[in-house]
C-alpha cells in the first residue's frame, strides 16, 4: 500500500469515477431524486458505501441558500463558571433544535477590534445567528451584518447603538438586595471590591450598592472602595489591606465571582470575622468554611433565554427588539452560614 499519498475525504468526483456516471447523476442520487434509473442509482449507492463518502451538508445548504443549522456564541474566559454555565444553556437550546453551536472565546482583556474580528469571522462562516457576550464598546459596525440577515442577541450588556435583543441580569437589584441583607444583619462598615466600572453590569451593581447605602443612611467611605480589579489575587491583596485597617470593615461585597474567591482567601488566611458577600453563586459555595451572602441566578437559564430569543429571530420574528431582565435571589451559604451575623 502506498502510504506516501496524503489521506483525504472521498468526493463526488471519486464516487462518479467508481460508479462510471457523471457528477450530476451522483448529486441527484445523493439528494434523493427519484427519477434516476434504479440500476444506476444502486451503482452510485454502492460506490458511496465503498468509498465511505459523506455529503458536505454545509456546502449543500450554502448553495441552496438554506439555513446552515449553526449558531455562534462569542464569549470570554470559558474557564470561568459564569461563562461555561451560559454555554451549557445555549448548547441545550441549540441541541433541541438539531443545531450546532460554534463558540469563539477570547481573553477577558481582549480589545474591541479583536472581539469584532471574532464576530465577523463567525459571520463569514455563515452561522444562522449569533449570541454575543460583549466586553463593551461601539458595535455599530455590526448593523450591516444584522440587516443582511444575521440576527444577534447580546447577553449581559445592551448595545444602545444596535437594534438587537438583549438579555441581562437585574444587576442593580441584586447588589441592592445583598447590601440590604448585610444591613439587616447589623453591618454598616462595608468594603466594596469591584471590577472595571466602565463595564455596564459592574456599573449597575455599584449603583445598586449606592442605592442601598442611601436607603440605610450609610456614607460611602472611599478607603473601603477598590475598583479595576480583574483576578482573585488582586482582590485578595485589596481585601488584606482593608482587614489591616485600624477600623476594618465588618463585611465586604464583591462585584463578581473571581473577586469573591480572592476576598475569601484573605478573610480565611487572616482568620477575620469579616462577612463576605458577592455577586454570583458558585458550585462549591456550600462547603466554603466561612459564611457567605451571595447574589444567585440560574446561569444556564440565562444562556437558554438568549438562545430561545435568537431562534425566534432565525425563524422570522421581525417584531421590535426586546430587552429581557432576569431576576436574582439572595442565598446565605458556606459551612458556617448560621454561625455568626
Amino acid at each position: 500500500m502506498d502510504t506516501t499519498q496524503e489521506a483525504r475525504r472521498p468526493t463526488l468526483h471519486d464516487v462518479a469515477a467508481l460508479a462510471g456516471v457523471s457528477i450530476k447523476t451522483v448529486s441527484r442520487v445523493v439528494n434523493g431524486v427519484s427519477t434516476v434509473d434504479k440500476g444506476i442509482a444502486e451503482r452510485v449507492r454502492e460506490a458511496v458505501t465503498s468509498l465511505g463518502y459523506r455529503p458536505n451538508q454545509l456546502a449543500s445548504r450554502l448553495r441552496s441558500g438554506a439555513p446552515t443549522a449553526m449558531i455562534g456564541l462569542v464569549l470570554k474566559d470559558i474557564s470561568n463558571e459564569f461563562y461555561s454555565s451560559i454555554t451549557l444553556g445555549v448548547a441545550s437550546s441549540a441541541r433541541a433544535r438539531s443545531t450546532q453551536l460554534i463558540t469563539a472565546a477570547s481573553d477577558e482583556d481582549v480589545d474591541a477590534a479583536e472581539e469584532l474580528d471574532l464576530i465577523f469571522d463567525l459571520c463569514r462562516r455563515r452561522v444562522d445567528g449569533m449570541i454575543v457576550i460583549p466586553r463593551g464598546g461601539d458595535y455599530s459596525a455590526l448593523q450591516p451584518e444584522i440587516e443582511l440577515g444575521t440576527p444577534m442577541v447580546f447577553l449581559d450588556r445592551h448595545p444602545e447603538e444596535l437594534s438587537v435583543d438583549s438579555v441581562m441580569l437585574d444587576n442593580a437589584g441584586g447588589s441592592r438586595a445583598a447590601i440590604n441583607r448585610l444591613v439587616e444583619r447589623g453591618h454598616r462598615r462595608i468594603g466594596l471590591v469591584f471590577h472595571d466600572l466602565e463595564l455596564e453590569p459592574i456599573a449597575a451593581r455599584l449603583a445598586g450598592v449606592r442605592d442601598a447605602f442611601a436607603d440605610a443612611g450609610i456614607e460611602e467611605d472611599p478607603e473601603l472602595v477598590v475598583s479595576g480589579l480583574r483576578d482573585p489575587e488582586s482582590a485578595r491583596v485589596a481585601a488584606q489591606r482593608m482587614l489591616e485597617m485600624d477600623e476594618p470593615p465588618t463585611a465586604i461585597f464583591c462585584a463578581y465571582n473571581r473577586l469573591t474567591e480572592g476576598v475569601l482567601t484573605a478573610v480565611w488566611e487572616s482568620r477575620s470575622q469579616t462577612l463576605v458577600a458577592g455577586f454570583d453563586d458558585f458550585r462549591f459555595s456550600g462547603i466554603v468554611p466561612v459564611p457567605l451572602v451571595l447574589v444567585a441566578y440560574d446561569a444556564q437559564r440565562y444562556g437558554r433565554t438568549a438562545a430561545d430569543l435568537l431562534f425566534e429571530r432565525i425563524a422570522g420574528d421581525r417584531s421590535p427588539s426586546r430587552k429581557i431582565i432576569l431576576p436574582t435571589s439572595i442565598v446565605e451559604t458556606g459551612l458556617l452560614s448560621s454561625a455568626r451575623p
